[in-house]
C-alpha cells in the first residue's frame, strides 16, 4: 500500500476526527480511551494545538500515517522525549480496515529515524498482553521485551496488563 507519514498539521482536524471517531471502539479494546470531547470538531483542534505545542517545545513528535487520498489510517508519536537521557516513548495506532499491511512497523521504522535525527538513544514502546499483534510489530522492529508491567494501562473493561518493549538506536 502507498503511505505517506508525516508530522501532523493544523489543517488534519477533518481527517483526523474521521480517522478518530471511525475507529474508537476498536482503539478503547487496547489502549487507554481518550477524553471524549476529543471526538467533536472543537475537542479534535484542541487535541491537535496540544500535539503541535509539544512538538515545539520538544517533548512530542506527532506523525500521521496517509493514503494516497489523504485520509488518515494511523497515527506514530514520539512522546514524552527526554533529551537529558536520549530517551522517548512511541505510540502507534492503525485504523481496524487497515491493519495487518505493514503500516505500524512502516511507522516504528520512520520514528526510530526521526528520534536517531533527534540525538536520541533509546526507544520505549508500551504494550498491552491483550493485543499480542502490537507486540509482534514492537518485535519486529527490533524492541525488545524488557519488563512487566501489572495492571498498568486503564480500559473500560479494567485495568490491563503490558509488557515494556525497548530499542537502543
Amino acid at each position: 500500500m502507498r503511505i505517506h507519514i508525516r508530522t501532523l498539521r493544523d489543517d488534519d482536524h477533518v481527517a483526523l476526527l474521521a480517522f478518530e471517531v471511525a475507529n474508537r471502539q476498536w482503539f478503547e479494546r487496547f489502549i487507554e480511551a481518550r477524553d471524549p470531547a476529543v471526538y467533536s470538531p472543537a475537542g479534535i483542534k484542541r487535541h491537535i494545538g496540544d500535539c503541535l505545542a509539544g512538538y515545539r517545545q520538544d517533548s512530542l513528535h506527532p506523525c500521521v500515517i496517509t493514503a494516497p487520498d489523504g485520509s488518515i489510517l494511523g497515527r506514530a508519536n514520539l512522546k514524552d522525549i527526554d533529551q537529558a537521557t536520549g530517551v522517548a516513548e512511541v505510540g502507534y495506532r492503525i485504523a481496524q480496515a487497515a491493519t495487518g499491511q505493514g503500516l505500524a512497523t512502516r511507522a516504528l521504522h520512520h520514528l526510530a529515524e526521526t528520534a536517531r535525527g533527534r540525538g536520541l538513544a533509546q526507544l520505549v514502546a508500551i504494550v498491552s498482553v491483550a493485543n499480542p499483534a502490537s507486540a509482534a510489530v514492537a518485535q519486529h522492529a527490533g524492541f525488545r521485551r524488557e519488563a512487566w508491567l501489572p495492571s498498568y494501562a486503564a480500559l473500560a473493561t479494567g485495568t490491563q496488563d503490558c509488557w515494556r518493549y525497548r530499542l537502543v538506536l
